[in-house]
């Protein structure tokens, strides 16, 4: 059991979750404020030796050199590798300290937000065709870049709808060539595809000028990750033709001076935010705690 207990920023756990926290740590400190500072987050953390933050929020070495008790941190958001993280992993982990995080929460979300802006898009619900005419997903060549949990999801919910799959990722999927998915060269994805979806991992950058070349005109673009996967610069020289681009966040689309470009679509708001998600992220920010206290919660 820990002796203190912080989560330094609100973490989207639902109540009963919060409950349960007492049940892994002698006291249970939670903040509604997200810390402005490594000096703030340290002197939350104080002699806490387990902490808990979501994505809103770095963690750094310069804020965990000063926390000598800790020797556990919880990321209650998706964890992919260090270098996509928001904690400093290898420093964390050159000090003897335990980080998990999750994943695989918030994707169903995701999925319904490409469906019904590309639906909404393709008929021309409350907007002009984006063919002059009311299209159906059945037979749009659909690009998927980065084919992992989300985006594999994606994939199959367009696949069901009859579109035409072909992806790039780091090596071809046995899975996706099964359901007859074409795993492509990255800049032949692009140059196919009518509508390309971006599903990669936050700071994973994919898409320069040879990319939106070969991307070319009259197209759409999708990013659902944590950051956008262009170089700004040819993005906007590729939003100059009769291209579109949908974004949940302002955080994928790359900052809140593009909220207001006439080819940009975006919600600002995370679309894999969902009542059901959080019941998800609950369940496994309270299972690693097990997995590393060997605690079971009541």
């Amino acid at each position: 059991m820990f002796q203190k207990l912080v989560a330094i920023e609100p973490v989207s756990l639902i109540p009963s979750a919060e409950k349960k926290l007492s049940d892994f740590a002698k006291e249970v400190v939670l903040y509604d404020t997200i810390p402005d500072s490594d000096r703030e987050i340290a002197r939350r953390i104080c002699d806490a030796d387990a902490v808990l933050l979501s994505y809103t929020t770095h963690l750094g070495k310069g804020a965990l050199e000063q926390c000598k008790h800790l020797k556990y941190i919880g990321m209650c958001n998706s964890l992919y590798s260090p270098e996509s993280a928001n904690v400093d992993i290898y420093y964390a982990n050159s000090r003897g300290i335990t980080v998990t995080g999750i994943r695989d929460y918030g994707d169903e979300g995701v999925v319904e937000y490409v469906i019904s802006e590309l639906v909404r898009c393709l008929h021309g619900f409350d907007q002009v065709p984006w063919d002059g005419m009311a299209r159906e997903i059945t037979g749009l060549k659909a690009g998927i870049l980065g084919l992992g949990k989300s985006g594999g999801m994606i994939a199959d919910a367009l696949h069901f709808f009859g579109a035409e799959i072909s992806y790039f990722a780091r090596s071809e999927k046995e899975a996706a060539r099964q359901k007859g998915y074409r795993f492509l060269p990255l800049n032949d994805m692009l140059r196919e595809s009518e509508v390309v979806c971006c599903c990669l991992n936050r700071n994973t950058v994919l898409m320069q000028a040879r990319q939106f070349e070969a991307l070319g005109n009259k197209k759409i673009l999708f990013n659902t990750g944590l950051s956008p996967a262009w170089e700004e610069a040819p993005f906007l020289r590729w939003l100059e033709g009769d291209n579109l681009c949908f974004c949940d966040t302002v955080g994928a689309l790359g900052g809140p001076h593009l909220l207001d470009h006439p080819k940009v679509r975006c919600m600002q708001v995370s679309t894999g935010r969902t009542r059901q998600a959080f019941v998800r992220l609950s369940e496994k920010v309270l299972q690693n705690l097990t997995d590393f206290t060997g605690i079971k919660p009541d």
